[in-house]
């Protein structure tokens, strides 16, 4: 199960990357994007797009997408494009791009070097992108030399810190490391809100409502500080160790 709580931790830090994602606006919110063209084209040229892009080829790096990744970047698609005038329209392109690309290697050197150029003004930004990039390569525990070659060839196609880069890796792998599952079964019914003799589809609408409620979306991160997010964190962490806790004992 410990494996488990390094997927609560991608969760909580998700949406933090986008509190200042582009060039566009310096607020990420509707009136912002109130009069943005939504196309293909558009979106898949824009600094959002490049992004995705780039986390479709970390997220496939080894080979597939774990469950709980889609579930969060399905929950980034719903939240960026309520934001903008076409809802519907934007979810769908992301995910097209995300299609398009987590099966595409040969460009990511191409996308991330767009993408560098666009933020070579706003190293902060970058970091952010860069930090979630590693950050989702740990998502399933530990990284494979195939994600730490393409974090690798990200990394230096944005042109970043190379000491930045690995003092983010570090952090993260420390973070990773000092998780540890405290509950019990009995905590993880409590903390779902479900009794024992719940079935699973009852019990995943409970977890799945829960995450929704204390994942901290791209709206509710803008202006927040680092206790916001540490408390996001733990939340999530919680709410993620339980779920998977309660699926195990009923394998």
């Amino acid at each position: 199960m410990g494996n488990i709580i390094l997927f609560a931790l991608l969760g909580a830090v998700f949406y933090y990357i986008f509190k200042s994602y582009g060039r566009y606006t310096a607020a990420y919110s509707q009136e912002a994007f109130k009069n943005f063209s939504v196309t293909y084209e558009s979106l898949k040229n824009s600094d959002l797009g490049l992004f995705v892009a780039l986390v479709a080829k970390v997220a496939k790096a080894d080979g597939r997408v774990d469950a709980l990744e889609a579930q969060l970047v399905g929950m980034m698609f719903d939240d960026i494009s309520s934001v903008f005038p076409e809802p519907a329209k934007t979810k769908d392109i992301l995910k097209q791009i995300f299609n398009e690309e987590k099966d595409n290697p040969a460009n990511t050197q191409q996308i991330a070097t767009q993408l560098g150029e666009a933020l070579k003004r706003n190293p902060a930004q970058q970091e952010q992108f860069m930090g979630f990039l590693i950050q989702l390569a740990f998502a399933d525990g530990e990284v494979t030399q195939s994600e730490e070659d393409i974090l690798a060839t990200i990394a230096e196609a944005l042109a970043f810190d190379p000491k930045k880069y690995h003092a983010l890796f570090d952090r993260f792998e420390q973070m990773m490391q000092n998780a540890a599952p405290k509950a019990t079964l009995d905590d993880a019914y409590k903390i779902l809100g479900v009794s024992k003799d719940a079935d699973m589809n009852t019990i995943k609408k409970a977890y799945r409502k829960l995450v929704r409620q204390y994942h901290p979306d791209i709206i509710k991160s803008q202006g927040k500080g680092e206790e916001y997010l540490k408390e996001a964190t733990q939340k999530t962490q919680e709410i993620n160790a339980a779920y998977e806790m309660i699926k195990k004992s009923r394998e």
